[in-house]
């Protein structure tokens, strides 16, 4: 069994349990190709995305908490609030732990800044790595719960499951190829507010595969809702669980699919970004 199919021992993770992982099937020739992408429902991209894009949805657990509040994030259309994606001029996080970005301001605005740069961070290579994942969760998560999670992040993320999309048993890609795992924010907004808790949904798109000639796991896309819940503790905020649901997914594009070096080269050359609202 993979991890895919373990998620919902974190507490219904992947929406309703019913995210599968579907490797797909592998041939000798360059998967990637030059022909157009043929349009395909987002179930179809369900394959080993659904399981990495995140195993961010292991990181649900137990103390999930009730229902979902109602929507307290304002309406684009209210007069005179701030259209939700128009840029707010609050000054951006600037403190560092490692790689990830801290030190976020203690409000609702704070609080979708540190769900999005935390669900770039757990959706990245580090964290199908032991030491590098656990310092992304140590450095994302309430110290309460980092060390339940961490032991059963490390019962998913077995040699069996590495091997199965493609990476040896410490989490590396084979020599000439290139991992992805990437996670890109689309768009945040707060269900839920309080001085010491906050509730964040972060739209998002993933990337994962292995990028390069002759791999037989291409890059594929998938999209998802990430909602997290924070707590305020230790002077910033982070997260105590969260859960995935699949979509909205918009309608694919006819764009051309590039070929397998030039995925791995787009991976290799543009960094990532700091989320701030």
């Amino acid at each position: 069994m993979s991890p895919g199919d373990e998620h919902d021992s974190f507490g219904g993770v992947g929406g309703s349990g019913q995210t599968r992982t579907r490797l797909p099937e592998g041939n000798s020739g360059d998967v990637y190709g030059g022909a157009r992408r043929p349009v395909r429902s987002s179930r179809s991209l369900l394959t080993v995305v659904g399981v990495v894009v995140l195993l961010v949805a292991a990181i649900a657990f137990a103390n999930r908490g009730g229902a979902d509040p109602a929507d307290a994030a304002p309406s684009s259309d209210t007069p005179g609030k701030t259209a939700a994606t128009a840029a707010t001029g609050t000054r951006p996080v600037t403190g560092k732990n490692g790689h990830i970005p801290t030190g976020y301001a203690h409000d609702d605005q704070g609080a979708q800044s540190a769900a999005t740069n935390y669900a770039v961070a757990l959706g990245s290579v580090g964290m199908f790595q032991d030491g590098p994942r656990e310092d992304i969760v140590r450095s994302t998560h309430d110290p309460a719960v980092t060390d339940d999670l961490l032991k059963r992040l490390d019962t998913s993320y077995t040699a069996e499951f590495l091997s199965s999309i493609g990476l040896d048993a410490n989490g590396s890609a084979p020599s000439g190829l290139t991992f992805v795992s990437r996670t890109i924010p689309v768009g945040a907004k707060v269900r839920d507010y309080t001085d010491t808790s906050a509730t964040v949904d972060v739209w998002c798109t993933g990337l994962v595969g292995l990028a390069g000639t002759g791999s037989t796991k291409p890059v594929t896309s998938t999209w998802f809702t990430l909602t997290q819940k924070l707590t305020w503790v230790g002077g910033d905020w982070r997260i105590t669980s969260s859960t995935q649901a699949e979509g909205p997914t918009p309608v694919n594009g006819d764009n051309r699919a590039s070929v397998a070096d030039e995925i791995a080269e787009a991976v290799e050359g543009y960094g990532g970004f700091t989320y701030a609202r």
